[in-house]
């Protein structure tokens, strides 16, 4: 599976160490930056990750910043990204099988990078479940994105 990962400055630790923890499980990375802790806007990051993934280059991706929710708002405004913040591994799951979220968002001033290790295993091993229920919603979700594109 090839994961794609970015950060702003306030994730840049962790998405570092996060990208060595996959590449040594054996996943290929395509990480995006940031590449250091200079001041950088997590919107710019989150938008290269959408457009990435979006042109089929991944099949999951990760974006961190200092609280997740950032990140988590600027992906959610692209057509086709679920974008979860996961603080817990239940939620990084659920949020795969229950959803089909694509798009992991941590936040490094929020979690301890161990439990971080554990979220991104859980988002990563997770699958949707193609249930009648789980595809109705996720199919309602899709159509009041597909109306509010037509309304732009």
């Amino acid at each position: 599976m090839k994961i794609i990962i970015a950060s702003d400055h306030a994730g840049f630790l962790y998405k570092s160490l996060l990208v060595n923890y996959l590449r040594e499980k054996g996943y290929e990375v395509i990480d995006l930056g940031a590449f250091n802790e200079e001041p950088s806007d997590y919107p710019d990051h989150a938008a290269h990750v959408a457009h990435v993934l979006l042109n089929h280059e991944g099949e999951k991706a990760i974006i961190i910043c200092g609280s997740g929710v950032g990140v988590c708002v600027a992906a959610n405004k692209f057509k086709d990204i679920r974008a979860g913040v996961c603080h817990d591994t239940y939620s990084a799951h659920q949020c795969v099988e229950h959803d089909d979220v694509n798009v992991l968002c941590l936040g490094q001033r929020i979690i301890g990078i161990e439990l971080a290790y554990e979220i991104v295993d859980a988002f990563i091993n997770a699958e949707f479940i193609n249930k009648v229920r789980y595809q109705r919603r996720l199919d309602k979700i899709i159509a009041i994105e597909d109306n509010n594109m037509k309304e732009n």
